[in-house]
């Protein structure tokens, strides 16, 4: 990737090159800032969706779409380089600001927007270049259905008839993905995969983009578990949104809302299913800390709309979103009486040893990473440090650092979550390597980063090494 990076944007115009923290996909993202201004590189192996991204970008960037511009890609097609849209994504905005007036503007931006991708700019749109599906249709709505049931419902302990709600999802699959009104559906529309810069909104993530009904991109936006909008706004919005569609097309709104309601509870079991392969199985901490939010979610649903169609269904859908049930997710997090400070660092075995804990409380954790492939044997890595994007490709790809820091994750959790409910003031998490350069550096980011992300600690990261060396090598 780094030889990549250097032969199109030039060896000596690169200022640093920072490896940016992976969502739910494999596709890993870099940022890149030269003397001439800031780029986002990727490196994904799936060639069929990197097509597709290249196509559909280049499309909607000619047809006025906020998309971002592809510069460069690598003769593989397996690397590409784009215009930096910035750290903002419309979630980040919502978390920092709240649901302020300036970002009830902004999803009314985003709405117009989309109506505007879904109908006027696809018109002629070649759904050919689909590398998953060209359409979302009852097969489709099944997998996301029976995605739920495996990895959310199922992880419950529920005894239900199978075969009893399988009949069900089927009828329901058939619902939606008979809708005849099919536009260009954007698949995975929420506040993560839309950027906010100089208050204008940029589309991200739509390679998985397909002919589909319109209402199912509207209702993954204002139902996002995290975003957490008012229950006002998204009536507000979705009407907002009625009303740019009818700027294109002629719309029976009884039926447009009823296919709504059952579009957005697909949506919704769906994200659930995510959440609970990535969160459960996977254990990433947004996803479970979304956990609760989508169940929430679901609750709402049911207040709203009816399921009388689909009894067993219905009767889960009650089990799952019980006070208890929601109560037994939710993560024990930081707030503005939390005492708890974290130190998270990393050190040399062979020069100055384990730190000592100035706070007086002794203990914390010590972890060896010396057991993980040590990149610092390779003369290309020698002079980096764990910070720089080919020692992070290098622990990622071919080391076992993951298996390490999920075993990490799970042992420091039990202490974090028993410290915030006791009110604990401090703790101590410490990573080891031969030279305090490579591996300790990584695993005390990456953990930094978790606990901030999971738990929302004030988290202090020290490199003692590193440090002491002034980061030169």
């Amino acid at each position: 990737m780094q030889s990549f990076i250097e032969k199109e944007l030039g060896s000596k115009q690169i200022i640093s090159t920072a490896a940016l923290m992976r969502a739910g996909s494999n596709r890993q993202y870099y940022r890149i800032v030269t003397k001439a201004g800031s780029y986002i590189a990727c490196e994904n192996s799936n060639i069929n969706e990197n097509e597709s991204f290249f196509y559909f970008s280049h499309f909607f960037y000619q047809k006025n779409i906020p998309v971002p511009q592809v510069f460069y890609i690598s003769e593989d097609r397996t690397k590409y380089i784009l215009n930096d849209l910035g750290h903002i994504t419309l979630l980040d905005l919502i978390i920092q600001e709240g649901h302020s007036e300036k970002v009830y503007e902004l999803y009314q931006g985003i709405l117009q927007k989309l109506a505007e991708m879904q109908i006027k700019a696809s018109a002629d749109i070649d759904y050919g270049k689909c590398f998953a599906a060209k359409q979302f249709d009852a097969q489709m709505a099944l997998a996301d259905l029976n995605y739920f049931k495996y990895y959310f419902l199922d992880f419950q302990k529920i005894d239900y008839d199978k075969q009893a709600l399988q009949q069900e999802l089927d009828n329901l699959s058939h619902a939606v993905g008979n809708i005849e009104e099919l536009f260009f559906m954007f698949r995975d529309f929420q506040g993560r995969n839309i950027m906010i810069q100089e208050n204008r909104c940029y589309f991200i993530d739509f390679q998985g983009g397909m002919k589909g009904p319109l209402q199912y991109d509207v209702a993954s936006l204002l139902w996002q578990a995290k975003a957490e909008l008012p229950l006002a706004w998204k009536n507000d919005l979705y009407a907002y949104y009625k009303s740019e569609v009818k700027q294109y097309i002629g719309i029976d709104e009884v039926k447009f809302d009823r296919q709504y309601s059952y579009l957005l509870l697909v949506r919704l079991l769906q994200v659930l299913g995510a959440y609970g392969l990535r969160g459960l199985i996977e254990r990433r901490p947004h996803f479970l800390s979304s956990i609760p939010h989508g169940l929430q979610n679901i609750a709402t649903w049911l207040k709203l709309y009816n399921l009388n169609d689909y009894p067993i269904l219905h009767s889960l859908l009650q089990i799952i979103t019980h006070v208890n049930l929601i109560e037994s997710y939710q993560i024990p997090q930081a707030n503005g009486n939390t005492k708890l400070k974290v130190l998270v660092q990393s050190f040399s075995y062979k020069i100055g040893g384990i730190p000592k804990d100035e706070s007086d409380n002794g203990g914390g954790f010590v972890f060896d990473c010396r057991g993980v492939l040590n990149p610092g044997r390779f003369e290309e890595y020698k002079k980096l440090t764990g910070r720089d994007a080919p020692v992070i490709e290098f622990l990622e790809t071919k080391t076992k650092v993951h298996d390490f820091l999920q075993g990490v994750k799970q042992v420091i959790d039990i202490s974090i979550e028993d410290y915030l409910q006791r009110g604990f003031d401090s703790l101590m998490i410490s990573f080891g390597c031969t030279g305090g350069q490579h591996r300790s550096v990584y695993c005390a980011d990456v953990i930094a980063t978790y606990l901030q992300e999971k738990y929302h600690l004030q988290v202090e990261v020290k490199h003692v090494r590193q440090e002491e060396k002034a980061w030169v090598n």
